[in-house]
């Protein structure tokens, strides 16, 4: 994706979930300062990956701290540009016919519930915030074998609104996108780490002065608006 139309570009790399609400953003910030914004969305782990192969980028929002932890420890970001922006929460999905209730997490257990899409629990961030919270809760063991593994939460949605899995673990504002699922459980945040999601200047950008003006853009009012329209907390 990209906006504007001044001979500056700007290079986001964002976490899938956060597709709909930084493209408005970033929308609105190449139209204010007249610059092209290109955004690159994917799983957290892949854009980690990506920057460590040294693919071009100014700006990295991950949505766990774990990638942006790795980066800062091989050097890869400027360590004083890093900020927690934004928050989430982690639910339940089933398709929108469904005749699922879910009083308890441990229904997933139960022969009924055959097929639970999930992140990939050792890369993706929302896998590895599920596993968390269904280690937590006591039933990680028993529906090891029933996980459908995604590359990222926008897979998994997919996965529930085709239909193809029973239930999936994905963020609060992905289920919001949609008219094919409802929620049918919300993990206690207690559950698991905190879903925060931070962002970084990228050390190898070559537009420093404009990538910091972004991140201090994501602190504005107008900024905060956006995201909380698109379901996420801002950090305060």
């Amino acid at each position: 994706m990209s906006i504007g139309c001044s001979g500056e570009e700007l290079i986001i790399f964002g976490a899938m979930s956060l597709t709909d609400a930084l493209t408005e953003v970033s929308q609105r910030f190449g139209t204010v300062r007249n610059i092209k914004v290109y955004c690159n969305f994917a799983g957290s782990s892949t854009l980690q990956r990506q920057i460590e192969k040294g693919a071009p980028a100014d700006v990295f929002i991950s949505a766990s701290v774990k990638q942006m932890n790795a980066l800062q420890g091989k050097g890869l970001i400027y360590e004083d540009s890093r900020q927690a922006v934004l928050n989430n929460r982690l639910v339940l999905i089933a398709p929108i016919n469904s005749p699922l209730i879910m009083t308890n997490v441990g229904i997933l257990a139960q022969d009924t519930i055959q097929r639970v899409a999930t992140g990939e629990s050792n890369s993706v961030p929302a896998g590895i915030y599920g596993r968390e919270a269904l280690t937590h809760l006591g039933v990680w063991s028993a529906i090891q074998p029933k996980l459908i593994p995604s590359s990222d939460v926008r897979s998994t949605l997919a996965y529930v609104e085709s239909g193809e899995v029973d239930v999936g673990i994905v963020y609060q504002t992905d289920a919001a996108i949609s008219k094919k699922v409802k929620i049918i459980y919300q993990f206690p945040d207690s559950s698991h780490s905190p879903i925060v999601y931070p962002a970084a200047l990228v050390r190898n950008t070559g537009q420093k002065v404009l990538a910091q003006a972004f991140l201090d853009y994501l602190q504005t009012p107008e900024v905060a608006i956006i995201f909380e329209k698109h379901g996420f907390s801002v950090v305060k």
